[in-house]
């Protein structure tokens, strides 16, 4: 398992209550079931709409089984965002 941290932004921080987050986990879906236990509710909605960027680089359409995490990394979960 690696250790590092969720960062959510816009409607995600508003559901999870929270901008960042430890994560115990060696793979994208295992953060994310992590943190749907964590935060029951609206966040599990709002997931379902986000893209994830890990440490910089889009996931885009990987399943997240296959996405692996880093030691120390950081996973950013991004809600669509509006306006232009």
């Amino acid at each position: 398992m690696a250790k590092g941290t969720v960062r959510y932004w816009a409607a995600a921080k508003a559901a999870a209550g929270v901008a960042e987050e430890p994560y115990d986990a060696s793979t994208l879906a295992e953060a994310l079931d992590e943190a749907r236990e964590r935060h029951p509710g609206e966040l599990v909605r709002v997931l379902r709409r986000c893209s994830f960027l890990i440490d910089g680089d889009p996931v885009g359409t990987r399943e997240h089984e296959t996405v692996r995490l880093a030691e120390g990394g950081t996973v950013e979960v991004l809600p669509p965002f509006a306006g232009g």
